[in-house]
């Protein structure tokens, strides 16, 4: 009898200890560089949190940081990686170099919304084009945001010469090359800087979407802009640690697996389209200077500076060994699988 009670106390035991591994609850602190109040982070990344919450029964509490709180913007993918923080929603060409094919969606007349380019550049990693560039971490959902356009003050760009001298803030070295050929002097620099440095006099405008005029505040300095349609579109990601993830039971596990890939990427996608057209609408209502360039990227003035800069980041890849043509290519043909 007595033998039976020691049986029956250690079965009890083992199922309290498999409840409680069933039931195991982490925090993960996820930190990124847009402001509280952009749509970036209320309906993309807090969002991501709270469908994580929900669908895991509140195991997981998400903690998330914006503002670059946790990290400065460009130091944001080695904080993830080193553990700094959990996890980062962050743009891949604040590192330069350290993700050349994906930054192939950057190039001009990839993507012509957010959506679009997010569908692009899942599919991209999806099909392994470029996950191998994300050994170090555990992606969750890569994205893009709308066309960027330029925001300056003071003056007008309506051809490729009204741009030579000025001093132009670039997200990227693509985005950087563009601006080269075309006669500006980039300076690089995170989008929550831009204010500021707009504000000073250190630059003269900024290449951003109209999402990012509008989270950073940048329709405030800038009274004229200029629409190039197909100029260039920001790669971003949602990314984990690789240990924190390895080491989340298989239950909540799962939850982050059901809340990556595709149904994210498109919809960060359509968040950054929708801001897009509220962005542009602010500085409609501001009585603003607003140039549409005819043609876009093809316009005859613009199309061989735009084209330069393309083949030039193209070539530079392949030179190092690098499929970077076949990868534009078949982001070229996922045009026309994934919707505008």
């Amino acid at each position: 009898m007595l033998k039976h009670v020691k049986t029956t106390s250690l079965i009890g035991l083992m199922a309290l200890s498999a409840a409680s591994v069933q039931a195991e609850e982490v925090t993960l602190r996820v930190g990124h560089l847009w402001p509280a109040v952009a749509a970036a982070h209320t309906d993309v990344v807090q969002a991501w949190a709270d469908a994580v919450e929900a669908d895991s029964d509140g195991r997981i509490e998400v903690q998330v940081y914006p503002s670059g709180q946790l990290a400065a913007p460009p130091a944001q993918y080695d904080a993830v990686k080193n553990r700094i923080m959990d996890a980062t929603a962050t743009v891949q060409g604040y590192t330069a170099n350290r993700f050349p094919l994906t930054q192939v969606v950057e190039l001009p007349g990839v993507s012509d919304s957010g959506k679009q380019g997010a569908c692009i550049l899942q599919n991209l990693m999806d099909e392994g084009h470029i996950d191998s560039e994300y050994s170090d971490t555990q992606p969750i959902f890569i994205f893009t945001h709308g066309p960027g356009g330029f925001h300056v003050s003071g003056t007008s760009i309506e051809s490729p010469e009204d741009l030579q001298g000025l001093r132009i803030r670039r997200p990227t070295t693509v985005v950087g090359n563009i601006l080269t050929e075309l006669g500006a002097q980039p300076v690089g620099m995170a989008a929550p800087e831009s204010y500021t440095s707009m504000q000073r006099g250190v630059i003269d405008g900024v290449a951003l979407p109209w999402e990012g005029a509008l989270s950073f505040r940048l329709n405030e300095l800038s009274d004229s802009h200029t629409e190039i349609g197909g100029l260039y579109t920001l790669a971003f990601i949602l990314t984990m640690n690789e240990s924190v993830y390895s080491n989340l039971s298989a239950e909540n596990k799962a939850v982050i697996d059901a809340n990556s890939g595709m149904d994210w990427s498109v919809k960060a996608g359509e968040v950054f389209d929708a801001q897009d057209v509220a962005g542009r609408q602010q500085a409609v209502d501001a009585g603003h200077e607003i140039i549409q360039i005819e043609g876009g990227t093809s316009n005859p003035a613009w199309a061989p500076y735009i084209e330069r800069a393309k083949e030039t980041y193209l070539s530079d890849l392949e030179g190092r060994g690098l499929p970077a043509r076949e990868v534009y290519e078949r982001a070229l043909e996922l045009r026309s699988q994934c919707e505008v």
